[in-house]
């Protein structure tokens, strides 16, 4: 022990004789401004960065910066003392070489500062601090010039043959641009630095570089004032010295590479998670008998508008009802994990690998269906199918509804705004989820703010601003609550209380107040960069948060009139009519109480705790707090800043069993217009949609259903055996819109595991076939050519069963839905009335019920006792009709619910000569969207989001993934040997 403690000091001694690392910003000639003429015709320009489109003024400023002309001392313009560090550097001895880790808020940095800039520090920062100085003014310029570690290396360095390795930070003060009035961003000098102007986005889709309102106010905004821990005692010719910190820079090695650097520059030109198909799986689209033809190509497919573009943000003068909603850019500073690049709170270490698992509330919403609603393929294909083939006369009508849930933000602004203007309520429309605002003077431009909204799917601010119960009282005739009552009386005009707020029909509170589930939350740092004061309210963790949007009650069209209304999605009623019910609302109390097995929404779609029921314990947020981050000026005290550490923090994962979906997300992000990699973890940590789809592949193999055979029997020739599936989920299942399916897949199977005889096989694109391969009825709802429908008044479909004997019978778990009959009234619908018209997917055509036995939840309540809980909530008494069973016949599980059990019947005649039974297995499946789905979207709609839709499905490469052949295994018995084997 002694010799190894001498070795080490002998190490460390000699180690503190290498000599000192080299400054690699450094250069032979002085940088300073290399035409002045031009740095004064620039400097008004770049003064006032809200005067022009971001691009533009981006060129503005790259031809300043690139010019040096922020070291134009003979302007004015002043500098620090030297480069300083803004974070200890720390040493560690790694394989016999010691490697050293930069611990600064940024790079170390030499600012160079404006007249103004410097004018304001000298009088307002120096002496006694002020309660409260007067605003920075509009023009102020702060350059923070950003080199390697350690500084030691070049502070004795003149700063004008420095150059700035990692770029530089900029903050430009506008005031009457945004509330926290600065435009901040990342500057890279020289062609190789990797910047770029922000419009056009490049291909991957990265986080801006520079605008207003970014990410650098997680920081920031912990700042006494004026959003700045500037100090004139850092600055040439001021008393005082920087502040100092621990630099262990007695070696000589490579420079660590900045957090910030690795934020603003992405790897990748197109981070793909998976490699889809180059070409189109023509066998695919065949089955599916989608039009070969019109699939478009990598170079013809039409993307969705990219994720850059997506950033808005509160108002200078705000927050008003203009800012009530907002993207998730405003958000994702402080709410993602990682994002100061110092503390790593929200995370957990992946046992994989040596990286991190992004737990934060904007990695886990954002790549789950919730933040991609605004993006969803299948949501656009959709709705042109809607406005094209079946609602062609109420197209604004069907796109204002339809959009008033999955682009929500934007619908709702721009009514909100226009209101504000006109005092209508004029209709949102899909051409404006495509509005961006470049290039200046496009037709969209005015409208940009809307598509960034709408595309940024069911946000932060949908929820966070809901208002409930009694904190709803006299909300609707706010200005951010424009046009809801008239949404609420076109969608549920019979309806009152909650169920008024069906169809995501719910108010939202002031536009300065956030709610959020915890006590005492430090409220200066949100209210410094938004304005808005987060407050706790017990509304936001109610399963109501969930119900408003997770029950669809709509019109029913015919001929551009509503005939009726009808529910297309009851999702949170059945949870309120089953053993999962908490019997509570914001409004109070439900009739019948909590169920035996009560939990909320929340507690399966945001868990608190881990696979082992391990609690989640977190800071819930990622900011410059006083006590864990280096020492920094003029900044905000602990009281304020530091983060109490949360029990029951809760990932905002958000899943079903949508693998589909997140698999397009991740082979396709160019085409969806979204990143992939994290933007602010970035390579510390796994790629959010790599851990949503885990996410959703443990829900379906631990927390759906179980598949148990019994009663396994040869007599009389036949083969018998009970398979029972037994749900674990609070709702029916599957649940949500109702062309999701679950079918089970039985088989006979030899000694050698090889299939005699099965019910529910499938091909490649998922079809349900039988043994020879055809397609069973109901599967393909047109001709291959899409010249007709096959059939339609006799709706084909494989009804419920109690006993399957043959193999072109398949147990699906759907619902199945048929339009009104010609000139029907309300009375012609509804589950009173026999289905006369033809199977359809149109949300807004749903006039009968052709079977619904997707199985129910464990404990669920009689009609009568529905029917008590709907009046309760507002509803009426088809509420409590629309969420129970259809075209069961008498199978007694459909009566408390929790499972279904039926008999296959396999005559022993039928297997292959010369051969015997030696196992059964049953397994279930799910399909987020089966093939006749598939097939009446490539037959009802055209244009680009129809020829996206195919494009997508034509390439996406399932193979080898656990939805192979478009079908998502959820649970199996496993082979279950037959006596005797």
């Amino acid at each position: 022990m002694r010799a190894s403690a001498a070795a080490t000091l002998l190490l460390l001694a000699s180690a503190g004789t290498v000599e000192a690392a080299q400054c690699a910003a450094e250069r032979t000639e002085a940088m300073p401004p290399a035409d002045p003429a031009l740095c004064e015709h620039l400097s008004a320009a770049i003064r006032d960065p809200s005067a022009l489109p971001l691009d533009r003024y981006q060129a503005q400023l790259n031809d300043f910066l690139g010019n040096w002309c922020h070291r134009d001392e003979a302007a004015g313009w002043q500098r620090d003392k030297r480069v300083r560090d803004t974070g200890p550097f720390t040493a560690a001895l790694v394989d016999r070489a010691w490697q050293g880790t930069g611990h600064g808020t940024h790079a170390p940095v030499v600012i160079w500062y404006s007249p103004e800039m410097l004018a304001w520090l000298v009088e307002h920062r120096t002496g006694e601090a002020e309660a409260e100085p007067p605003p920075v003014p509009d023009g102020a310029i702060m350059v923070k010039e950003m080199f390697p570690y350690p500084a030691g290396a070049c502070d004795a360095v003149d700063p004008l043959k420095l150059f700035p390795t990692s770029g530089a930070a900029i903050m430009i003060r506008d005031r009457q641009a945004s509330h926290d009035g600065w435009y901040w961003g990342w500057y890279g000098f020289g062609p190789s630095s990797g910047w770029a102007p922000d419009w056009p986005p490049t291909p991957g889709n990265p986080l801006a570089n520079q605008g207003f309102a970014q990410y650098c106010l997680n920081c920031h905004a912990s700042a006494r004032d004026n959003l700045t821990f500037a100090s004139p005692r850092n600055i040439q010719g001021q008393p005082g010295e920087p502040l100092v910190f621990l630099s262990q820079s007695f070696f000589e090695a490579a420079a660590p590479r900045s957090h910030h650097e690795q934020v603003t520059l992405p790897h990748d030109r197109v981070r793909r998670l998976g490699e889809p198909h180059y070409r189109a799986d023509r066998d695919l689209l065949k089955t599916l008998r989608a039009h070969l033809g019109d699939t478009p190509s990598w170079d013809t497919v039409v993307p969705m508008p990219s994720e850059t573009y997506d950033n808005t943000w509160v108002a200078a003068g705000g927050p008003t009802a203009a800012d009530t909603f907002l993207t998730s850019s405003q958000c994702l500073g402080c709410h993602d994990a990682g994002s100061t690049g110092l503390q790593f709170d929200m995370t957990q270490p992946n046992p994989y690998g040596d990286n991190l698992f992004n737990l934060s509330p904007y990695a886990t919403w954002r790549t789950s269906p919730m933040g991609l609603a605004g993006r969803d393929p299948f949501f656009f294909a959709q709705l042109a199918s809607e406005t094209q083939s079946f609602h062609p006369d109420s197209k604004a009508l069907v796109e204002d509804t339809c959009l008033g849930c999955h682009g929500i933000q934007g619908q709702r602004q721009f009514h909100i705004d226009r209101f504000a203007e006109s005092g209508e309520c004029q209709d949102f429309t899909r051409t404006m989820v495509d509005a961006v605002p470049w290039p200046d003077g496009n037709p969209s431009a005015p409208l940009a703010d809307y598509g960034m909204l709408a595309r940024d799917g069911i946000s932060c601010t949908s929820c966070h601003r809901m208002a409930l119960g009694p904190d709803s009282a006299g909300l609707l005739a706010e200005p951010q609550n424009a046009c809801v009552e008239e949404r609420q009386a076109l969608l549920n005009p019979h309806n009152s209380g909650f169920a008024r707020t069906f169809t995501g029909s719910f108010p939202v509170g002031a536009p300065d107040r956030l709610i959020g589930p915890f006590e005492d939350p430090r409220v200066k740092p949100m209210e410094n960069a938004l304005g808005n004061t987060p407050e706790h309210h017990a509304s936001i963790t109610s399963s109501e948060v969930c119900g408003s949007c997770h029950t669809v009650h709509l019109p029913i069209l015919q001929a551009g009139q509503i005939i009726g209304y009808t529910y297309e999605q009851t999702t949170y009623p059945e949870w309120a009519f089953s053993a999962y019910r908490t019997g509570e609302t914001p409004d109070g109390e439900l009739p019948h109480g909590a169920g035996a097995d009560a939990q909320s929404c929340q507690d399966c779609h945001m868990p608190s705790r881990t696979a082992d029921g391990t609690p989640l314990h977190s800071r819930i947020a990622s900011i410059q707090e006083y006590s864990r981050f280096p020492q920094a000026e003029h900044s905000l005290g602990p009281e304020e800043t530091d983060l109490p550490v949360r029990d029951g923090f809760a990932l905002h994962t958000l899943v079903g069993l949508n693998v589909f979906l997140v698999k397009m997300a991740q082979q396709f992000p160019d085409v969806l217009g979204i990143r992939t990699q994290d933007p602010m973890l970035v390579s510390r940590g796994v790629d959010p949609l790599i851990r949503t789809e885990q996410a959703m592949l443990d829900m379906a193999h631990h927390e759906t259903a179980t598949v148990t055979l019994s009663e396994v029997s040869t007599r009389d020739g036949s083969l018998d055996a009970t398979v029972t599936v037994t749900s674990k989920v609070g709702h029916k299942f599957p649940s949500g819109v109702g062309f999701r399916r679950a079918f089970l897949d039985f088989r006979v199977l030899d000694q050698n595991g090889e299939t005699l005889w099965a019910s529910g096989r499938t091909d490649a694109a998922g079809v349900l076939v039988d043994q020879d391969g055809n397609p069973l009825e109901g599967e393909h709802w047109w001709e291959s050519d899409c010249s007709a429908r096959i059939e339609p008044e006799a709706r084909l479909h494989q009804p419920h069963y109690q006993r399957i004997t043959a193999q072109d019978q398949a147990q699906i778990y759907q619902e199945l839905v048929s339009t009104p009959p010609p000139g029907a009234d309300a009375a012609a619908c509804g589950r009173q009335a026999e289905a006369q018209g033809r199977l359809t997917t149109s949300f807004l055509s749903i006039c009968g019920t052709v079977k619904d036995n997707r199985i129910l939840p464990h404990g669920y309540l009689p009609e009568a006792a529905r029917k008590e809980i709907a009046a309760a909530l507002g509803a009426g008494e088809d509420l409590a009709i629309d969420a129970g069973a259809y075209a069961v016949g008498d199978d007694p599980d459909y009566r408390d619910g929790g499972a279904d059990s039926l008999v296959y019947s396999v005559p022993l005649d039928e297997l292959p000569a010369g051969r015997s039974a030696a196992a059964v297995q049953a397994t279930l499946y799910y399909q987020a969207t089966p093939p006749f789905y598939l097939q009446d979207r490539f037959c009802t709609a055209q244009g680009t989001d129809a020829d996206r839709l195919r494009f997508l499905v034509g390439h996406l490469n399932l193979d080898g993934t656990a939805a192979e052949g478009w079908k998502l295994e959820v649970t199996s018995s496993g082979p279950v040997p037959l006596a005797g084997h």
